[in-house]
């Protein structure tokens, strides 16, 4: 790996852990009632909608209610997107001489339901898709409705440790409107503010006709990109305005683009894991779980770095001396091997699908990196408010096993881990192997199924089969390209994975919070487990890997292993 790659790197890690504190103590006092900065601005606009709306701020839910008001939130803007889009031919700025993908009722099903969890997910290419008014007042907004749902359930969940001898997790409304105006709204105008500065488009032009020098012709699309590009982001949600995503010199131009955009989608859910200790009353239990994100987060790229590095072993043969710059096919060469592989290990891991280069051009090794990540479910920084319970509940399984060892109830923050609470945590392990791996094996033993396989097949196109659920399941959208994924079939099956990712986790992750908000807070003794120490990072970490392993490592082996192995043997017979 190159000095300028590691200084890359240290200085975007330095950057990350520089603002976990101040902005962790920022959110957990907005989310606490408390005074901020921002308030003389905001908290006028907060009364007048709570006098809108009808909005009783002061009315506490249980984890029912709590759960009830987030799915039906996600439902009304599902459907109203939904709508957007099915009549996006007779609202404005519909351009029907460049957008010439139709809007089936099933792609315009997949993209509702797609950006309504924060997957976006995207089976179709956005300039020649969707209109300026169904990127704006469509996708934009339901980027910014669905980050602060996935928020406000953070912040929930957080309230079930945090609480005692009660039932209230808070006000849903009251977090939605809080997240959006405190925490999402002036991030969005800041990163967008930098992103136009930098070259990012914000305009309603007709698209360009250039002359090439070749003499031919050549559309180049506009379009109010940087209102899209910052929320994109700092919403987890990582659906790209045009179709390469932030390969696209419109959206990401430069090498600071690139590494802003990167700190968008990290520092949010980085900065949870201190507002979850200040809640709870204990920062090392934060730090705990903030350590063991970066720990995992830096040795994932380090390995799709030494990857890509290392080039494709079947060109060697043909290239005196290998790859000496690595693999750079479906690489940008302003952002290289470093940029690239920064975004990809980013993306992967936040549940936002922001991609500079092309995944389906990775060595298999490095495919397999970001695909390892999403199998991890959310756990390294993971979406906004998602990541926070997914190392959690992880965390809980561990913690579980270890009280097993040692002939006790497990116990987190002075809290015992009993039946029910075991039974949600099972649950929520096995909703993702089991929506995964069918929904998977359907798809290579059906005729729809491998139809969507036009470029490869054999392992690579298991692979890219295995990316496009758990991307879906994920609630990330990163994809391998080779993979036509807009099909009847396609379309509603890996919508199918974004509601079990979404809400299949989300539901019993909240009636468990539900469940530790009654109980009673127990004094540490010296008997304990102490879970703010190494030893149980170490625990985190072994339960999530060894979890990964068990459930996936067969499909990981028919698909990116074996690939790797077969072409290693055919550069070295």
């Amino acid at each position: 790996m190159s000095l300028a790659n590691i200084a890359q790197y240290g200085l975007f890690l330095m950057v990350v852990v520089l603002l976990v504190k101040p902005l962790g103590g920022y959110m957990m006092r907005v989310f606490s009632g408390q005074k901020t900065f921002l308030d003389p601005v905001f908290v006028p606009v907060e009364r007048s909608i709570y006098r809108f709306t009808g909005i009783d701020a002061n009315r506490q839910m249980d984890a029912k209610y709590y759960t009830l008001a987030f799915v039906l939130f996600s439902l009304v803007g599902t459907l109203v997107l939904y709508a957007i889009l099915r009549l996006q031919a007779f609202l404005p700025w519909y351009d029907h001489v460049h957008l010439t993908t139709p809007m089936t009722p099933y792609l315009a099903m997949n993209t509702a339901i797609s950006f309504s969890t924060t997957t976006t997910w995207q089976a179709y290419a956005g300039e020649t898709t969707m209109s300026y008014f169904s990127q704006v007042a469509g996708l934009t907004v339901q980027n910014f409705l669905a980050g602060a749902g996935g928020l406000a359930i953070g912040i929930a969940f957080i309230r079930g440790f945090a609480r005692e001898r009660t039932t209230s997790l808070g006000n849903f409304w009251v977090d939605l409107i809080r997240a959006l105006l405190w925490v999402l709204l002036p991030a969005s105008v800041l990163v967008s503010i930098v992103l136009i500065w930098q070259g990012v488009p914000m305009n309603f032009n007709p698209y360009v006709h250039a002359t090439i020098l070749q003499g031919g012709s050549q559309t180049i699309a506009q379009g109010p990109v940087a209102a899209l590009e910052s929320i994109e982001n700092l919403g987890t949600n990582g659906g790209g305005f045009f179709n390469v995503n932030g390969a696209h010199p419109y959206q990401n131009p430069t090498p600071l683009t690139n590494v802003l955009e990167m700190l968008s989608i990290i520092v949010i859910p980085a900065a949870l894991t201190n507002t979850f200790g200040r809640m709870v009353g204990s920062p090392r239990q934060g730090w705990v779980l903030f350590w063991v994100m970066l720990f995992l987060f830096v040795a994932g790229l380090g390995l799709l770095g030494w990857a890509e590095r290392s080039g494709n072993p079947a060109l060697a043969p043909y290239v005196a001396k290998g790859q000496p710059m690595g693999n750079m096919e479906g690489k940008e060469v302003r952002f290289g091997i470093g940029g690239s592989v920064l975004t990809t290990e980013t993306a992967s891991n936040e549940s936002t699908g922001d991609t500079n280069a092309m995944q389906d051009s990775y060595t298999p090794l490095g495919g397999a990196v970001p695909l390892t990540n999403m199998l991890l479910g959310e756990m390294i920084f993971g979406g906004l408010g998602t990541g926070i319970y997914s190392i959690l509940m992880v965390a809980l399984v561990g913690l579980f096993i270890t009280g097993l060892m040692i002939g006790r109830t497990p116990e987190y923050l002075g809290k015992r881990i009993g039946p029910p609470e075991m039974k949600l945590l099972a649950i929520y392990t096995l909703i993702g192997p089991i929506g995964l791996l069918i929904l998977t094996a359907l798809a290579v033993v059906t005729g729809p199924g491998l139809a969507g396989l036009t470029t490869n097949s054999g392992a690579h196109g298991l692979t890219e089969i295995l990316n496009a659920y758990t991307s879906s399941f994920a609630n990330n959208g990163l994809s391998f390209a080779g993979l036509s994924a807009n099909s009847p079939f396609y379309n509603a099956t890996t919508a199918v994975a974004m509601l079990l990712g979404r809400f299949g986790l989300a539901i019993p992750a909240l009636a468990f919070a539900g469940l530790f908000a009654r109980q009673t807070r127990r004094p540490m003794t010296p008997g304990k487990f102490q879970t703010d120490s190494l030893l149980f990072a170490t625990v985190i970490i072994g339960t999530a890997l060894i979890v990964v392993a068990l459930t996936y490592l067969p499909a990981l082996a028919l698909g990116p292993i074996i690939e790797h192995l077969r072409l290693a043997m055919g550069a070295n017979p």
